[in-house]
This record gives C-alpha cells, structure tokens and sequence, in this order.
C-alpha cells in the first residue's frame, strides 16, 4: 500500500531480550492470588479511610464462614487485620461502601491504578501469558472470567462493586479456545458451554438488543456518576471529569446529538440519561472518545462495530467449541446465527461510499461517519469480503502513522482518538491485515508499533497503557483533556500485544 512507514530497522536481539525480559517480571508483579488480597483490595481510584479495612465482598452462593477460616490460613494476620469481608447485597443499589469482589484464583491485571481483573483487557493479556508458557496462570484467567458471569452475572467491567452494573467488549470466547490450543482439555471446555450462553444472552436481550435492527449495543444498568469517575479523575484545579464536560456543553454548541437529552441548560446540571450514556461509553471499553459524538454519551443509540463483530466472533467460537465436543447440531444453530448476524453488520455498518465499516445509529437510521479503528474489526473475524476488505486495506493511509494504527483520524482531546494508538486496536488490524492477505502492510505496522515501543522502553524502563503513534511518543498527558490524562505503567494488554507482534515477526 505504501512504504513511507517502512525506513526504521526492527529492534535488535539485545533490546528485545531486554523488554521480553521485562514481560516475564511483569506478570508475576501484575498476578493477584488469594495470599495477595489486601494487595488485590487497595483501590487508588476510590476514597478511603486509613483506620478502616479494604472491603472484599463475597458471592453470597459462597460459604463466607468457610472462606474466611481458609483465608486465614493464608494471610499473615497483620494483613488480615486490614480486611473486612461482607456477602454481597442482592441489591447492588444498597451498596454504600465500594469494594473488591473476590475472585478464587490468580489473576493478571493490567497496571498503575488500574488494580483490578479487566474484561477485555484479560484477553490480550491471555494472549501474552500463553506466549510466554504461562498456560496454568491463562486458563486460570479464563476461570476467573467464568466464575464472574456465574457469581455477578456476567463478566464485569472488572473486579469491584462499582463495575456491577456493566461489562465489557465480550472476548470471551477467543481466550477460551487460545487456551484450549494449549490444554487440549474437552472435559474443561465441556464445562464451560453453560457460561458461554449465559454471557451470551446478557448481549441479546434487552437493553443491549436493538429489535429493530437485531444488532447489539451497550447498556449499562447504573444510575448517576460512574463512582471511580467523581474520586480520582480530578484534574489540577480539583474538577471531576464531570464538571469538565458540563463546561464544554456551556461553551460549545454542536448538532451531533441532540444536547438537551443529556444536559439541562437552565439549570446547568447532567441528566440521568447522560449519566446511562456515560456508564455505558465506559461499557464499551472505549472511555472517552467523540465516536459517538462528545464524550461518546449518544452510545446508547448506537449499534457499534465492534460490539457486533464480537458476537458474530462468540457465535462462530461456540460453533467450533460445539464441533470440537461432537454436538454438530448445535454447532449448526451457532452458526447460523453467525450468518444472520453478518448479514445484519453488512447491512447497516458498511458503508460502500466510504469503504469503512461505521457504527449505526438506530434513533436517525444514519450511519456516523466518524472514521475508526474499528473499521478493522470485521477484517479481523473474516466478516468482511474480499472486496470489502480491499476497500479498508485502501483507506489505510487515513489510519497509519509512524507508530502504528490511530485509533481514529479525529483529534478530540480524549485518549481514544488521534494521535493516541493502543496496543489491541494495532494487533486487531495487524491479524486483520494478515487474514487478507495484506502481509507486508501489517508487518510494516506491527513493525513500527513494535520500534516506538521497545525505544520508549529504552528510556523508561517499562511498556504503558498508550501511546502518540504520531510523535512515536509515551508523553500523552499533556494532550488528553477528559477523563483521566495519566499513562499508566505495567502493562498487562500492551504486554501481551508485543509478545504476539514478536510472532508474527518472527523475533
């Protein structure tokens, strides 16, 4: 496609010992098992009072009284001392004080303040795990997702009682089979049928499901501000993220979305559909970015690309799970909902003008042509045709810089936009790219992500959450202006994403 990419030369053999190195560290300092709990149950991102215990909150299905003896066998009671377990409310409204939820066994998570078992974050740091013959700690991961949709409901947000209310982008069933790869075990995979269509259903009924157009889209069932968002997302001047935005509704005027559906201008204050919008922005991964216009509020009205890319990506997966135990019938019934869903993203996500996949707004009837990484979703789970493909492969000037993939061609001032590029939108176009045909375009991006990386980690001694794939830089605070503008250290899914490029570049 073009080659003005392609001048740098690919780390050396030193350099990639080093980071690799690294890597291997990192997960045992990321890895929170049960004789970590109070290192589990420290939250940055909340409140809390030095003289009172972390807060770990139980499934009622488990035997607290059991859970604690065995605990305490565990824990030095020093540690001990600084906890307090509860058994969870039925009702998640009643929760007053915010805490872990306990998870039986190790898991990964991705870094800096972000202390906790993230939903899609797990997968690309499955991925990692699995390159770095971690096999028990991954499959273990996989458990820890399942134990989360038997005991929460589905798989959260991540691990603590504020994320009750929301899950994540589903990438549920990759992990599942790249750790089946692995173990070859049917008895475990057998196991896990039931979970897969329970998380299933959470994405197809409603709300997430729009009837009029069958595709899905994010919903989160939480009212009011996002709690982690109102204690730690403060900027110098001590505003929330908050009160940031209703000043940008006060300066500017903008025909996106209608506007008075999320903000009353009498009275200057949010309303409780801005907050839905905003919890369910945070759903999608994707926080924050103007994909759905400012602040992604209008998501709710939204079937976006990679949300329905995702099923379509489950629905194939429990096909195959399916033929893998022998029950071709069912299989057929998982793919043919494959089918129907493909149909349904050709129909209203791609746009022929354009030669992009876009989201679709089920409230207008319009597609948004707000160009994204996204684009590359269906390219990455073979959606798209030929033809469909070679139309993105050509736009893909509009998204390549110097680092890597943009995640959108818009500067917006939030991180998941230009000039930002994060490690799992790269690795999604790359295995897009490759499934095609085009190798030596997603080498050449693989490559140059891959060069920023390792020279940022030459400086900084460590791999982060984010980059400026323009400047090629890790400095991105002073550019991110909502939501929190830190670029955390670690970390789990930029990790595992370099593992997989060093693969596919046969380093």
């Amino acid at each position: 496609m073009t080659d003005r990419f392609s001048r740098q030369q690919l780390p050396n053999a030193m350099d990639i010992e080093r980071v690799r190195t690294y890597i291997k560290q990192t997960w045992k300092t990321l890895t929170r098992s049960q004789k970590d709990l109070l290192a589990a149950a420290k939250d940055p991102k909340i409140e809390h009072n030095r003289d009172r215990p972390w807060l770990v909150y139980v499934s009622p299905q488990e035997d607290l009284e059991r859970l604690k003896m065995s605990l305490q066998q565990i824990l030095p009671p020093k540690e001990w001392q600084q906890l307090e377990l509860r058994i969870l409310p039925a009702e998640v409204e009643s929760i007053e004080e915010h805490g872990l939820l306990y998870l039986p066994h190790s898991y990964v998570v991705p870094g800096g303040r972000f202390n906790e078992m993230y939903g899609w974050d797990s997968y690309f740091i499955i991925l990692g795990l699995l390159q770095d013959g971690e096999i028990i700690l991954a499959k273990n991961m996989v458990d820890q997702l399942a134990y989360e949709i038997e005991h929460y409901g589905m798989i959260l947000n991540a691990n603590r009682t504020y994320f009750l209310t929301r899950s994540q982008p589903p990438i549920f069933t990759p992990a599942i089979l790249k750790v089946y790869g692995h173990t070859q075990d049917k008895q475990w995979l057998r196991s896990l049928l039931p979970v897969i269509e329970s998380y299933y259903y959470y994405w197809l009924v409603p709300p997430h499901l729009n009837q009029a157009t069958g595709l899905s889209h994010y919903s989160s069932f939480g009212q009011g501000p996002a709690p982690e968002v109102v204690m730690s997302e403060l900027d110098e001047r001590g505003r929330t993220h908050y009160d940031r935005v209703k000043e940008y509704y006060r300066q500017f005027r903008f025909d996106d979305y209608d506007v008075s559906l999320y903000y009353d201008r009498w009275r200057d204050e949010l309303t409780e559909l801005f907050y839905q919008g905003d919890r369910s922005m945070r759903e999608s991964g994707f926080d924050i970015t103007n994909r759905f216009g400012p602040f992604s509020i209008d998501i709710i009205h939204y079937a976006p690309v990679c949300l329905n890319v995702l099923l379509y990506q489950m629905e194939e997966d429990t096909a195959k799970i399916n033929e893998i135990l022998g029950y071709a019938e069912i299989a057929t019934q998982w793919r043919d909902r494959a089918s129907l869903r493909q149909e349904r993203i050709n129909q209203f996500l791609w746009d022929e003008e354009a030669g992009l996949y876009f989201d679709y707004n089920f409230r207008t009837g319009k597609r948004r042509l707000y160009e994204y990484a996204t684009t590359f979703y269906p390219l990455w789970a073979g959606i798209a045709s030929p033809e469909q493909a070679k139309r993105v492969w050509q736009n893909l000037a509009k998204f390549e810089e110097a680092g890597g993939i943009l995640t959108s061609t818009h500067v917006s001032g939030n991180q998941w936009d230009a000039p930002f590029g994060w490690a799992p939108l790269n690795l999604m176009a790359v295995e897009g790219l490759l499934r095609y045909g085009y190798e030596a375009d997603a080498k050449r991006i693989a490559g140059n992500f891959l060069i920023m990386a390792v020279q940022e980690f030459n400086q900084t001694g460590t791999l982060v959450e984010k980059y400026d794939v323009c400047a090629c830089s890790a400095n991105v605070s002073d550019e991110i202006f909502f939501g929190y503008s830190s670029n955390e250290i670690g970390f789990g899914w930029t990790n595992g994403v370099i593992l997989e490029l060093l693969k596919i570049l046969d380093l």
